[in-house]
C-alpha cells in the first residue's frame, strides 16, 4: 500500500513507475499501432489499386490523403467531447469506428466508396489521438511522463513495420492484386477490435473526475482500485478548474501555446506524411527498375533501421534531454538531411547514398518532433481543456499531413524529388522557430506547466 498523501494530484505526480502505468501504455498504445497501420498501409495498397481501377490523379490523391483530412474532424470532435463529457465517454468508440471502416474498405465496390470508407476510418483515427495521449499524461508521474506518453506513441513504430511486412507476405504468397489490397486494408480491423474491451475497462481519468467534475472521493477510490493501492490520497476535495472553450480561445497564453503545438505539428506532418506515404513512389523514382516487392523491402528496411531506433532512443532520453529541446534538435537535423537530398548533385539517382541520408531524416523525425509534438500537446493545457487543446493540435497537424500527401506527387512531377525535398527543408525550419513558443515540461507537474495552478488562484 502506498503512503497516503493529502492531494490526489500530488499522489499521481509523485507515484513511482509501476505496473499500472504499463497497463495504461498498452491500452492506449494499441490504438496507435492501429492508427499507423491503417494510415500507412494505403501506400502499399495504392500501387495495386492503380492497376485494378486505373483511378484519375485526383482520385488517387484523395485515396491516399482523405483519411488524414478526416482525422482533423475526428481529433477536434472527439477531443472536445472528451473534455465536456469525460475521456471514458468515447474511449473505445473511436476504435470501433476504425474497425468498422477497415472492414468496409476491404469490401469497397469502387474507388469512390473506398474513399468514403477511408474518410470514416480517418475520423476514428483522429479521435484516438487526444484521448489516448491525455489519458496517459493524466495517469503519468512527474519524472516519467515523457517516457510514458512517448511509449504510447511509439506503438506507431510497430504499425509502420507491420504494414510493409503484411504487404510483402501477401504479394510473395501469390495472392492476386485485387484480393491482396483488400486483405491489407481489412486486417486493420483486428487490432482495433482487440482493444475495445480493454479500453472500456480503463477507469476515467482521476484528474478529470477530481478537478473538472469536482468529485475527489470518487477519483480517489477509482485510482486506488486501478493501481491496487499504489496511488492513494487522503483529501476529500480538489480545486475545480473552470475554463470554457471561449475563455480558452481568448487567453493569450493558451493561444500562444496552441500556435506552438498546432503549428509545429502541422509543419512536421506536412513533411513526415508527405514523405512516408510516398516512400514507395520516392524509391521507385530513385530506382526505377525495382519491383513492387523490392520497393516494399526497401521501405521496411528504412523503418526498421532508422525509424524504430529513433522511437526507442526518444523514449529513453526524452525526459533527460527535455521535450522542447529534443523537438528542436530533431527538426534541425531532419531539415538538414532534407536539404542535403535537395542540393547534392545526382544524389536522387544513387539508391544507397540516398537511402542513408533519407534514413537519417527518418531517425531524427522519430528522435524528435514525431514523438515530441504528440507529448507536448498532452502536457501544456489545463485539465478542463486538455483533450480540446490536443485535439485541435492533432487535427490541424493532419491538415498539414493531408496537404503533404496530396501535393507531394504534384510537386515531385513539377520540381523532381530534389526540389520537393528542398521545400520540406523549409517546413522543418519553420518548426524550429515555432518550437520556441513552447515551455519545457520535462519533469514538471502538469498543473504547473499548463498554468492550471495559476488559473485556479485567479478563479478563487
Amino acid at each position: 500500500m502506498a503512503q497516503r498523501t493529502g492531494s490526489l494530484v500530488g499522489a499521481l505526480n509523485d507515484a513511482p513507475l509501476s505496473l499500472f502505468h504499463l497497463r495504461t501504455v498498452l491500452t492506449a498504445g494499441m490504438g496507435f499501432f492501429t492508427d499507423a497501420y491503417d494510415l500507412f498501409i494505403i501506400s502499399a495498397a495504392v500501387t495495386l489499386i492503380k492497376v485494378q481501377w486505373d483511378p484519375s490523379a485526383t482520385e488517387l490523391g484523395l485515396l491516399s490523403s482523405t483519411a488524414l483530412i478526416a482525422a482533423f474532424v475526428g481529433a477536434f470532435l472527439f477531443g472536445r467531447v472528451a473534455d465536456v463529457f469525460g475521456r471514458k465517454s468515447i474511449y473505445g468508440l473511436e476504435a470501433a469506428i476504425m474497425a468498422a471502416a477497415a472492414i468496409a474498405s476491404a469490401f469497397a465496390p469502387n474507388i469512390i466508396w473506398l474513399i468514403v470508407f477511408r474518410f470514416v476510418l480517418g475520423v476514428g483515427i483522429g479521435g484516438d489521438y487526444p484521448v489516448s495521449a491525455v489519458l496517459m499524461s493524466e495517469y503519468a508521474n512527474r519524472q516519467d511522463r515523457g517516457k510514458l506518453v512517448g511509449l504510447v506513441f511509439s506503438m506507431q513504430a510497430l504499425g509502420l513495420v507491420a504494414g510493409p511486412i503484411v504487404a510483402m507476405t501477401l504479394l510473395a504468397s501469390g495472392v492476386s492484386g485485387d484480393l491482396a489490397w483488400r486483405l491489407m486494408l481489412g486486417l486493420g480491423a483486428l487490432p482495433a477490435l482487440a482493444v475495445i474491451y480493454l479500453r472500456r475497462t480503463l477507469p476515467e481519468s482521476p484528474r478529470y473526475v477530481a478537478r473538472v467534475r469536482g468529485n475527489a472521493p470518487e477519483a480517489t477510490r477509482s485510482v486506488r482500485e486501478f493501481t491496487r493501492g499504489q496511488v492513494d490520497a487522503a483529501a476529500d476535495a480538489e480545486p475545480k478548474v473552470r475554463l470554457s472553450f471561449w475563455q480558452f480561445l481568448h487567453d493569450r497564453r493558451y493561444l500562444r501555446l496552441l500556435l506552438g503545438t498546432a503549428g509545429t505539428w502541422f509543419v512536421f506532418d506536412y513533411a513526415y506524411y508527405g514523405n512516408s506515404i510516398s516512400t514507395p513512389l520516392i524509391i521507385k523514382s530513385v530506382a526505377p527498375a525495382a519491383t513492387t516487392i523490392e520497393t516494399m523491402a526497401w521501405t521496411l528496411i528504412i523503418f526498421v533501421v532508422a525509424a524504430v531506433p529513433g522511437y526507442l532512443l526518444a523514449i529513453l532520453k526524452l525526459d533527460d534531454i527535455g521535450h522542447r529541446r529534443l523537438q528542436w534538435i530533431g527538426f534541425t537535423v531532419m531539415g538538414l538531411a532534407f536539404l542535403a537530398l535537395g542540393v547534392i548533385p545526382g544524389i536522387t539517382s544513387l539508391l544507397v547514398p540516398f537511402l542513408v541520408i533519407y534514413g537519417i531524416s527518418y531517425f531524427f523525425a522519430e528522435f524528435g518532433p514525431n514523438t515530441t509534438t504528440f507529448v507536448l500537446s498532452a502536457e501544456v493545457y489545463p485539465v478542463s481543456m486538455r483533450t480540446t487543446g490536443h485535439g485541435l493540435s492533432a487535427g490541424i497537424a493532419k491538415v498539414g499531413a493531408f496537404i503533404g500527401v496530396f501535393v507531394f506527387p504534384i510537386l515531385s512531377s513539377a520540381l523532381g524529388i530534389a526540389g520537393t525535398l528542398r521545400i520540406t527543408f523549409l517546413f522543418a525550419m519553420v518548426g524550429v522557430l515555432l518550437t520556441m513558443l513552447l515551455p519545457e515540461p520535462a519533469k514538471q507537474d502538469l498543473e504547473a506547466v499548463s498554468y492550471e495552478d495559476e488559473l485556479i488562484s485567479q478563479q478563487a
